[in-house]
């Protein structure tokens, strides 16, 4: 399945694989939303999979959005794979169940 970024009710849900073929255009993206906005949330409730080069582009724009004052939601209620992931490297911190 191709990366799809959905605006669903002011959620954009990120839908499909996250993976090293597709890190560079998420970072791309999220990083002019980022310069554009000042609330963000996404969820990761529909990743099919990440890997590790998807998974360290997040941590970077979440701790580049918190750098420039940005609200930076990333939700992941569902999604056993995410919140593994964020567990075994210590970040489950980072994730909302829901939005605020």
């Amino acid at each position: 399945m191709a990366l799809q970024i959905i605006e669903n009710g002011g959620v954009l849900e990120i839908n499909g694989t996250l993976n090293t073929q597709n890190a560079t255009s998420l970072k791309n993206y999220f990083e002019a939303l980022i310069n554009q906005s000042t609330f963000i949330i996404i969820s990761l409730n529909n990743v099919i999979d990440i890997d590790k080069s998807s998974f360290d582009v997040i941590i970077n724009l979440y701790k580049k959005a918190l750098s420039k004052n940005k609200v930076f939601y990333i939700l992941s209620e569902e999604n056993k794979k995410v919140i593994d992931l964020f567990q075994s490297q210590k970040l489950n911190y980072m994730l909302q169940s829901t939005a605020a």
